[in-house]
């Protein structure tokens, strides 16, 4: 799918009053249903591994694999069972082993449809994140990335998490702004430590509306930590303005998962076999 096209279609999505959904996926089963369900988007990124396989999210962030070369790896898992949405490919920015444009071109040659920059040193606070800044490997990478993708006619859907970042993606010619409130909340592996939902609403809209600024076009959604469940989303949507869906990884596939397979085990442990 082309970027036009897959633009042409959110913005569809939009004018019919209902949200944009990303899906984050960590096995093809996930994306499968994700699509099923009707997913605007279906991301893939080394954390859905790692997710997936009962981890946190933020080992994503840990030198546990390397980031991008998962991603091509879950490519083969993915993709193949898709049939008419755009995936994107979690790409790490910073990646300091790689041609950006290089790997980028392999990507699309692959099937992607479009990026998004995770593994994100946004996610990274403190000292350590100033030293990666100062030594090459901070978020200004990411936005190149965005850049280059961007002018592959990819669709670029890349994570903020401050009101410069927001400037610099939307310069950059990101395509759909994804502000992020931080690791999400609830279920086995989930964040404790979290802003509130009225905190989470004025980020994202500081975030939306320095977007705006350079792009009125852009798409905004939300993405994150106590925006975990259906209701959470919809509290963040009326209360805000100009925000038009929701990025959910861990809310996709995780929380349901774990949900869905202790109810089902308890159900067959309850029967009586006497």
């Amino acid at each position: 799918m082309t970027r036009k096209e897959a633009i042409e279609r959110l913005r569809q999505t939009v004018k019919s009053g209902s949200p944009i959904i990303g899906c984050g996926a960590g096995t093809g089963l996930s994306a499968k249903f994700a699509e099923a369900g009707g997913a605007d988007l279906i991301i893939i990124y080394n954390s859905g591994r790692y997710r997936m396989a009962g981890r946190g999210s933020l080992a994503g962030l840990l030198p546990y694999g390397d980031a991008n070369a998962i991603v091509k790896d879950m490519a083969s898992e993915v993709l193949p069972v898709i049939q008419d949405t755009p995936v994107l490919a979690g790409v790490c920015g910073t990646d300091p082993f790689r041609r950006m444009d290089v790997f980028l071109d392999q990507l699309k040659e692959l099937g992607f449809d479009g990026v998004q920059n995770f593994p994100t040193v946004g996610l990274i606070d403190g000292v350590f994140r100033q030293n990666l800044e100062e030594t090459g490997m901070g978020f200004d990478q990411e936005v190149e990335m965005i850049r280059l993708a961007a002018e592959r006619d990819m669709l670029t859907c890349p994570y903020v998490f401050n009101e410069d970042e927001a400037t610099a993606m939307a310069e950059a010619g990101a395509d759909v702004l994804v502000p992020h409130m931080g690791l999400t909340t609830k279920g086995s592996i989930g964040a404790e430590t979290a802003i509130t939902l009225e905190e989470a609403a004025h980020r994202v809209q500081a975030m939306h509306d320095a977007a705006k600024k350079v792009n009125p076009d852009i798409l905004v959604l939300c993405h994150g930590g106590p925006i975990a469940e259906p209701e959470d989303a919809q509290a963040i949507y009326e209360s805000t303005k100009g925000v038009v869906g929701f990025f959910g990884a861990s809310s996709i596939e995780r929380l349901p998962v774990e949900q869905a397979i202790q109810s089902q085990v308890r159900q067959f442990k309850s029967a009586n076999i006497s």
